[in-house]
Order: C-alpha cells, then structure tokens, then sequence
C-alpha cells in the first residue's frame, strides 16, 4: 500500500522544476479584475498523459491539444477561463494555435510542446486582443500554486488544488501536484472541468498514460451532477523526472504505489467538484453491488444519480425509494426486482424489492444529512461501481441563466 503525506499549502507548482503564472485580461468580464489567464512550465523533458471529453463537439483546443499529444514532450500550458472558445469554427481553432504559439515563443519552444486549454461561455469569439495585452504578466512565473488555480476557476465558489508527498516503497519519493475547476455540467466520462496534475517522478510514457486512464476512469468518470457533458473536458498529467527515482514501469511495485496516490489526488478533486456543485444542499455516495458486471453496476448507478425525481428527494431529504426502483429499472440492464435491496446510510429500505418495514422516521433521518450513502444491491453478482452526485433544488435553475 502506497504511503503519501499531503503537503500544506502546496498545489501545481510543488514538484520540482514546474512554475506558473497567472493574470486578470478581462476576458471574464471586460474591466474585471478576475484572474482568467494562467500558464504552467517545466524547461525540462516531460512524459505526458492526457484525456480529453468523450463529447462529440469538442472544443477548439481540444482538438489542438488531441494534435498537440501525437508527440510526448509537453512543457507548457496555458489556460483562460471565461471563454470556452467552443462552437467557434475555423477562428477558433486560429486562436488555440495562437495561444499555443505565444506560449512556445516565450520559453523557446515548439507550438506542439504547448496545451491549450479554455473554459466559460460557448459560442462567443475569444477576445485575442485582451489575451495578448495579459500574456506578459501571465507568463511571469513562480511557486505559488493559488493564483493560477484562480485564474482557471469560472462558476467554483472555492480553488481546488492539492499536493503531497509519495513514498514509492523502494527508498526513493516523489511529489505530485494539481489544480481543478469545475462546478456545473459535471457527468461520467468527463465534465465542464478542467485537471492539471504536475508530478517530478520519472516515469515512462506506456506506464502514465495506462495509471492516467484507469485513475481518470475511477474519478472524474464517476461524478455527475445534472447529466450534461462539456465540450472542453482535459486532464493532463505532466512528469518531468526531477526527482531522481528509479524510472517507474509498468507492472511494478513502484507503479503501484504511484497508482494508489494519483488515484487519492484525482477522487479528492472530483469530490471537491461535487460539494461544490451547482449549489447543491447534498452530497450523494451512490454505491451499487451484486451486479453481474462491473458495467452494469455503473449504468445503474449513473440512472438513479441522474434521475431528476430522485435528485429532488434528496434535497428534500426524503426517503422516497420508490424513485430509485423505478431509476434501476429503466437503466437498461437486466434486473430482477424480487432481488434488489436499497439502503440509506446503512438504513434499510427494500428488501427482495419491498419495502423492509423500517419506519419512515428512521428512513427519514438517514436521508437528511448533507452527506450520506446510497447502497442499491442488485443481488445478481459479485461486480460494483460507486458515483458521486448532488441533490437538485430551485437554486439551480437561477444559477444555471446566462448573464
């Protein structure tokens, strides 16, 4: 098991040799004096591992940083939040090459050697000119990991970042960093969010990329909050090497122990998304078990997590399980009803899909925490997936109108 220890304060720029910097260019809101631009760099050689939306209309710089990952090498990154430059055609895609170029001119690099990244309204042009006019004071770089992770912030109410330390079992210890943003359009394989996650561990390109998709599966991909998926969705993992450790490789006890401390960073961000989602009253730990298979333990969970009825019995902290029978049974998986048992907060509520006689008081108390689990049995095999989610309530409406 891996041993890691968080390091206070720290975020992004606490593994050796990465720096940031961040600006306020208006491009949140004209004479705003948001910070909305930010840029991350190592001048040393990176592996790197990305995933991007899943969503069929990606943004423009998620189709210049899909390019931009043919290679391997990637040492910057700039970000605008305020602008998703999505839906904007050929200009669009003009402008996350721009942004990639001014980057790589200022620390010498190849265009490719930079992602892109935006995050805000879609649809509109990016005011290029606001952008130009903060690059320079974006790109003064330091250590300080909180200004950058505000600068890629748009509807968070607070920054999301984190580091800590990792003993790799062999002697040797490496850090990792990252910052997040994401509050709304938040669903599995992806949401409205943004990751940047920034580690001096050695480690070779086929063991990130595989440790990166599998921690991305088990994190990001198991939050939802309303069921809408982004266009602008990336995570990026960055390692440089610095650290000095015996390269990490696949397979190996140090790959596991990597694993179990990227996989703790990612599911702490993604949570961190959802209590601060969409202001949201409730925070939901959704686990299904006895599923035939794993995938079907996920399609079941995903249904009750987003069904609009069940959302709203849980602000109301009700103990409705009728609502979540009727989500398990429309899920599009193959159930028995005289099998399925649901429980809330270890309360039970079914039993073989009737009710189990607890009283609604009790039901009722076990509902109205503002954080509490959700166990639905499917009593048809060994397989589970657990999600992450909120209740709904009529503050998301006013929240969810454009300015």
């Amino acid at each position: 098991m891996a041993t890691f220890q968080d390091i206070e304060g720290g975020g992004i720029t606490t593994p050796l040799g990465f720096q940031a910097g961040a600006a306020a260019c208006g491009i949140k809101k004209v004479g705003a004096e948001k910070l909305d631009l930010t840029v991350l760099y190592t001048p040393h050689e990176t592996t790197a591992a990305a995933t991007f939306t899943s969503n069929r209309v990606k943004a423009a710089p998620v189709h210049v940083c899909e390019e931009h990952m043919q290679g391997n090498d990637i040492r910057a990154v700039i970000v605008n939040s305020g602008n998703a430059n999505a839906c904007t055609g050929e200009q669009g895609l003009a402008d996350a090459r721009e942004m990639a170029a001014l980057t790589a001119t200022k620390f010498g690099l190849k265009p490719e050697q930079v992602f892109v990244c935006s995050t805000g309204v879609i649809g509109t042009p990016m005011p290029m000119d606001r952008l130009r006019a903060g690059f320079e004071t974006a790109a003064k770089l330091g250590e300080d990991p909180l200004p950058p992770t505000l600068a890629i912030m748009t509807s968070d109410t607070v920054p999301k970042y984190r580091a800590m330390d990792v003993a790799l079992g062999n002697g040797q210890s490496v850090k990792i960093g990252a910052m997040t943003k994401g509050a709304g359009m938040i669903c599995p394989n992806m949401a409205t969010m943004l990751c940047f996650i920034t580690t001096d561990a050695a480690i070779t390109p086929d063991c990130l990329r595989g440790l990166t998709k599998r921690a991305v599966k088990y994190t990001f991909n198991r939050i939802t909050v309303e069921g809408d998926m982004s266009t602008n969705d990336t995570v990026l993992v960055l390692a440089n090497g610095l650290a000095g450790n015996t390269v990490i490789e696949s397979d190996s006890p140090e790959a596991k122990a990597f694993y179990e401390a990227l996989h703790d960073m990612m599911l702490s961000l993604a949570k961190a998304m959802i209590r601060d989602a969409e202001k949201a009253t409730r925070f939901i730990e959704l686990t299904v078990h006895g599923a035939a298979s794993e995938e079907d333990a996920h399609t079941v969970a995903k249904a009750v997590a987003n069904s609009v009825l069940v959302k709203c019995m849980w602000n109301a902290g009700q103990p409705y399980w009728g609502r979540v029978m009727h989500a398990i049974g429309y899920a599009g998986v193959d159930v028995e009803e005289s099998k399925i048992s649901i429980d809330f907060n270890d309360v039970p509520a079914t039993r073989q899909g009737i009710a189990a006689g607890t009283s609604v008081a009790m039901m009722r108390e076990a509902t109205d925490a503002d954080e509490h689990r959700l166990t639905i049995d499917l009593g048809l095999g060994e397989a589970s997936a657990t999600v992450y989610t909120t209740d709904l309530n009529e503050n998301f409406v006013e929240f969810n109108l454009l300015d």
